[in-house]
């Protein structure tokens, strides 16, 4: 059995991937992605691989898509897009029409099985916690964009099974999913750089503030991919709930962080607070997060232990423990989405230079000459760095804020490499060097921006110029290395490496600027 997973990179892709490589029905899996995961890493390494934004607007993505979904025998649909929230129009093409292209790829390519990733946030809002079945409205709940636009993909799969009865479709409506390999897209999506999670890995909080009767339905990321699994093997047909069977409210999460203290809020204070939060952009989330966290319903998973032997391995409260543990360390994966927030440790190399023992200037070398030319790069990595950290920071809210923060961690690595170098090859620093680049790229920030108190939109123009340039240079300095390496005693694959990754950071700077070009001009109406 062949099966194409959409949005393999993510918190449920990557533990379907897992469930997949263990199911001997199973003979090979291609993971389609907007950014594709380090393929030499687990789960991700099991899997063919194949890049295709589903949102591209100037990409026949059907087409694109009917190619690599021909010959499977399951197309499992994962893709979705939680952030940017103030990017409306993107959200729902990519989560709404995006779905559209996959199914029209179904059934231009004749797979004749789909399964779709749908959601509590699915249903109508109730105001009980009396279990709904899968026959319970989803209408979703009108001030939470999320909730709107699955419901909008459920009538997309409705016009699916209506118009192409040949295609067995199925859809999976799972309650709020967790592990802790997780841990950081969740704080990216939903808490930001002003909740101090890192609180949790030393020790209490005063408090749990939580809105009053607040009740959370939730399932480890693996039960989820376990119902994945049985849908696709028995290519089961028609919508299954997806869920743990404790339902935990306020006082039982407020024990699992560790001390037990709840602070209830009455909920329209709450989203009050929220509100002005999100409007200040203090917050990610807008309200409509808290009302379809207030209103969805309970989910019954009857239908699915029936009817495919699904039970739960682990409990809501084991599911957001993990989720948590994850969070105070920043646990995470090597793929766009879920990359780790771990501080890296002092003085710790990311990238580690390849070298034999014996790693010296020859005599056949300018040592002096070299050596400040190794001192300049040195230099241009600090300020590259800085340049992409405020990059990094500063577009927190559009697409492109994952493989801009997996860029830093890579220009991190990058500089590391050169301060081992440097050590192993007794050249100076030369800090002065360090200082007046790092001066010359805090002074170009003032000149981008047209405007003195707040960034212009024009900025991000400028900034991936500068960046793709800088990239550029640094390409030369890779290929001088890999000229020399032999004699200086290092590895010269490692530098061809290097040289093969500054071209996908210069492809995905390309894209960046594409997006921001498009923006920055235009009057605001």
């Amino acid at each position: 059995m062949r099966v194409v997973v959409v949005g393999a990179t993510g918190n449920v892709g990557t533990a379907l991937l897992r469930a997949l490589h263990e199911e001997p029905q199973v003979t090979s899996v291609l993971g389609i992605a907007r950014r594709l995961p380090d393929r030499s890493a687990e789960p991700y390494r099991g899997a063919e691989w194949a890049p295709v934004d589903i949102a591209a607007e100037d990409t026949d993505v059907v087409a694109l898509l009917a190619e690599h979904f021909r010959g499977a025998d399951a197309v499992v649909h994962l893709a979705w897009l939680v952030q940017p929230n103030r990017e409306r129009d993107l959200l729902r093409r990519t989560n709404v029409e995006g779905t559209r292209r996959v199914a029209q790829a179904v059934v231009r390519a004749g797979v004749p099985h789909l399964v779709v990733a749908s959601s509590v946030g699915a249903y109508s809002p109730v105001d009980d916690d009396v279990p709904r079945r899968e026959d319970w409205p989803t209408q979703g709940i009108p001030t939470s964009h999320y909730s709107v636009d699955k419901a909008a993909q459920e009538r997309v799969l409705d016009e699916l099974e209506a118009e192409h009865p040949e295609v067995t479709v199925a859809r999976l409506r799972p309650a709020l999913t967790f592990q802790a390999d997780a841990a950081q897209s969740i704080v990216r999506y939903f808490l930001g750089p002003l909740v101090p999670v890192r609180l949790l890995r030393y020790g209490r909080l005063p408090a749990v503030p939580l809105p009053t009767g607040v009740r959370m339905q939730a399932a480890h990321a693996d039960d989820v991919a376990d119902a994945y699994r049985r849908v696709i093997v028995e290519r089961a047909r028609g919508a299954f709930n997806v869920g743990a069977d404790d339902l935990l409210d306020g006082k039982d999460l407020a024990r699992i962080v560790d001390h037990g203290r709840l602070v209830e809020v009455p909920p329209a204070v709450v989203r009050l607070a929220l509100t002005a939060a999100y409007r200040g952009h203090v917050v990610r989330p807008d309200p409509g997060w808290l009302d379809m966290a207030m209103g969805a319903p309970v989910l019954d998973t009857t239908r699915i232990r029936t009817e495919l032997g699904w039970a739960p391995r682990r409990t809501a409260e084991d599911a957001v423990e993990e989720l948590l543990g994850g969070i105070a360390v920043g646990q995470g994966l090597r793929s766009a989405p879920l990359h780790p927030g771990t501080a890296r440790p002092a003085g710790a190399s990311v990238m580690p230079l390849r070298h034999d023992r014996d790693v010296r200037i020859p005599d056949s070398m300018d040592r002096f000459l070299f050596g400040l030319y190794l001192s300049d790069h040195f230099s241009g990595a600090t300020a590259g760095l800085e340049r992409m950290e405020l990059m990094t920071g500063t577009h927190r809210d559009t697409p492109f804020h994952a493989e801009l923060a997996e860029a830093t961690e890579q220009l991190r690595g990058e500089r590391e490499l050169y301060r081992e170098l440097l050590d192993r090859l007794g050249v100076p620093r030369r800090r002065y060097r360090q200082v007046a680049a790092w001066l010359t790229e805090k002074a170009g920030r003032l000149t981008l921006n047209g405007r003195i108190a707040q960034r212009s939109p024009m900025t991000a123009v400028l900034e991936a110029e500068l960046m793709r340039s800088a990239v550029l240079g640094k390409i030369g300095g890779w290929q001088t290395l890999r000229e020399h390496a032999a004699e200086i005693g290092l590895d010269p694959g490692q530098f061809d490496e290097l040289i093969v990754l500054a071209r996908r950071q210069i492809e995905m700077l390309d894209r960046f600027h594409a997006y921001a070009r498009g923006r920055a001009f235009r009057r605001e109406l």
